[in-house]
């Protein structure tokens, strides 16, 4: 399945992002993502590959400590920043 803000535009998703975060105050509350964008503020992120656990850490640890994590961050951040970079007709 596709996560819920897939199909959302930049601020529809923010928006989305701010009410998950207040409902998820003070809970613990565990995430499935392959977008990073949608974790990148959680306490504890765990990386999977080819099913198993690989590391875990905040977005921070992870972008030094775990090559993986890193280059992911690196292509989906970049995507992300070339996507909303508005076009002049």
């Amino acid at each position: 399945l596709d996560e819920a803000t897939s199909a959302l535009d930049a601020e529809s998703e923010h928006q989305v992002q701010l009410a998950l975060a207040e409902v998820m105050a003070g809970r613990t509350t565990v995430i499935i993502a392959h977008r990073l964008a949608t974790i990148r503020h959680v306490d504890k992120i765990a990386v999977m590959e080819g099913g198993r656990l690989v590391a875990t850490g905040s977005h921070s640890e992870l972008l030094e400590e775990n090559p993986l994590y890193a280059r992911l961050a690196s292509l989906q951040f970049r995507d992300d920043a070339v996507s909303e970079v508005p076009l002049r007709a």
